[in-house]
């Protein structure tokens, strides 16, 4: 009997907790991204002007991650968590009921806030529960997880839109219901852990973390190139039909789901500086070839690649991870999310309305820049980071910084 009972309880490992927390949120997510266009279109009738709208306020939460460790003061990380995850899922599961403009603006913002909160939560909980020699190869599973998701949505979203002819509404309502269950499912099956230390409940900025905050900003400008831009060049000037987008951004998460595991383990194994190195060198000759790319199947196996690269921002984190002294996690974790989207509010416009009207290329120019100066900050990633040791050149001296 007792040996039932420890084998009923070995699954309700953190890990396998934080497996699932990263599972929950973007299935209902890749459901509504894949839903939205159409629905917005056929359904709320919306044009440019509005599309914009939704756009810009469903950034406005990730900027204001950072408050998420005032919350903190209510109520217990974890706790956070599944909250998020209830209000991410709710937002969605009624965003087709309520096919107007007002409507959609407001289902939009619910949605985003319990989806960056979520983020800002999962990452803060995965750098206090793991081990800084477990944490790499843990978040690539995580990583992992979140793309099963998205293809599992993906593949039930065609389903039931090819066969059955299932109405928007309830397609929505499913995504929403799934997320719901999990964080039901996460809230009862699991117990309350505790983190190595108690995090502050205030904001942290601190100038010996200066450099992953460089990394982080330089990170989310690097994510809008990708977002925004890249598959857009795939239609405006290879055509690509919204059946081929679909279909690559699928096989992005396959390849995603299979690699990242194995990104993990390569920076535990040569570390987190050697690692961004590598990312960024990679980026510079991708967003170089998107500037002047013609094949369109070169095109589409640069956006693959490209999106692969997302994996090494697992570096990012554990780089903060083993700088960090231990009760920062929570508060730099939400800073960082709000930093990583002060680019989102800024390039989409700013790029869209000057670079690319000039010539697309001049955008992953910018890309290719953009990826340089991050090259140039990994270079400054000492092979052993620890606190005292944060950086290679501008460190302070301390008895303790042995490079």
């Amino acid at each position: 009997m007792p040996d039932n009972k420890n084998r009923a309880k070995s699954w309700q490992s953190p890990e396998i907790c934080l497996v699932l927390i990263a599972a929950a949120g973007p299935f209902s997510f890749a459901i509504w991204m894949a839903l939205l266009n159409n629905f917005t279109i056929e359904v709320a009738g919306f044009t440019g002007r509005e599309i914009g709208i939704l756009q810009s306020l469903r950034e406005v939460p990730g900027f204001l991650a950072f408050t998420a460790v005032f919350l903190l003061l209510l109520m217990r990380e974890q706790v956070l968590a599944v909250v998020s995850l209830a209000i991410l899922g709710f937002g969605i599961a009624i965003t087709g009921l309520l096919p107007t403009e007002y409507g959609l603006y407001f289902t939009t913002v619910l949605m985003s806030v319990g989806f960056h909160y979520y983020e800002t939560v999962q990452m803060s909980l995965s750098l206090q529960w793991l081990s800084k020699e477990r944490a790499p190869r843990a978040m690539g599973w995580q990583l992992s997880a979140k793309s099963v998701a998205a293809i599992i949505a993906y593949g039930t979203l065609w389903v039931l839109l090819e066969v059955f002819s299932v109405p928007f509404a309830w397609l929505f309502a499913l995504g929403g219901g799934v997320t719901i269950a999990m964080a039901v499912l996460i809230w009862t099956a699991f117990p309350r852990y505790e983190g190595k230390e108690p995090q502050h409940k205030t904001m942290v900025l601190r100038k010996r973390y200066w450099l992953y905050y460089a990394l982080t900003f330089m990170g989310g400008a690097r994510r809008q190139i990708f977002v925004v831009f890249a598959g857009f060049l795939l239609v405006e000037k290879f055509g690509f039909s919204a059946a081929t987008i679909a279909g690559l951004y699928l096989l992005d998460q396959v390849v995603t789901s299979l690699i990242s595991p194995k990104i993990g383990s390569l920076i535990a194994r040569f570390g987190e500086r050697t690692m961004l190195v590598f990312e960024y060198i990679g980026l510079v000759i991708v967003f170089g070839s998107y500037a002047f790319v013609e094949d369109p199947i070169i095109a589409a196996g640069l956006y693959v690649i490209d999106h692969v690269f997302f994996a090494f921002a697992i570096a990012q984190k554990s780089y903060l991870q083993k700088i960090a002294d231990g009760k920062d996690i929570a508060a730099t974790s939400s800073v960082s999310f709000s930093i990583n989207h002060i680019a989102a509010v800024v390039i989409p416009w700013m790029f869209g309305a000057y670079l690319w009207v000039l010539s697309p290329s001049y955008v992953f120019i910018a890309g290719a820049a953009m990826a340089a100066i991050s090259l140039v900050l990994s270079l400054n990633v000492p092979r052993n980071p620890a606190p005292g040791n944060e950086v290679v050149v501008g460190k302070r001296p301390q008895p303790a910084a042995a490079e």
